[in-house]
């Protein structure tokens, strides 16, 4: 046989190779890691819930999910063993960088301006202006009908009511 048609089966069972490799790295670091489980241990379940391990048994797990209520899982639904520092963070929002020397946000922008008195005169300048027409009238004009009346009592196109072609 050519080299030629050997070597698709060959990049092909090399890549199938590899890609089962992955997966048993994956799992074994997945079954190292709830090894690593002990009772007081925060852990996210694989549906996103957060709870603290309280027994731990051959295949499952015992989980205290709020205080006083405990719920029975299998080990695979572990998702992740979470160090303390990261479950007090997520769960109680309790962070240990007590530092606030960050900045805070202003509300508005203008305090971001370098000159505070060009704003004031830019804002006392623009109560003066006249109104912007948006083309909504507060009142009719003088001999303009209200909304919904016409002007007389015949129509402007000459038909009455009931007539053909009467709108």
């Amino acid at each position: 046989m050519n080299l030629v048609t050997l070597l698709p089966f060959i990049v092909l069972i090399g890549a199938m190779f590899l890609m089962t490799r992955s997966a048993k790295k994956k799992q074994q670091a997945a079954a190292q890691m709830r090894d690593h489980m002990s009772p007081g241990t925060g852990v996210r379940t694989i549906g996103g819930m957060y709870a603290t391990v309280k027994e731990i048994g051959e295949d499952t797990v015992t989980l205290e999910v709020a205080p006083g209520v405990h719920a029975i899982y299998a080990k695979n639904a572990i998702g992740a063993v979470l160090d303390d520092a990261e479950y007090n963070r997520i769960v109680h929002g309790i962070s240990d960088d007590l530092t606030i020397d960050t900045p805070a946000v202003p509300d508005d922008a203008s305090s971001l301006t370098l000159d505070k008195d060009a704003d004031k005169s830019a804002d006392e300048a623009g109560t003066d202006a006249p109104k912007l027409d948006l083309g909504k009238k507060d009142e009719p004009e003088a001999g303009e009908p209200k909304d919904g009346e016409t002007k007389g009592d015949k129509p402007e196109d000459g038909k009455g009511d009931g007539e053909a072609g009467a709108k």
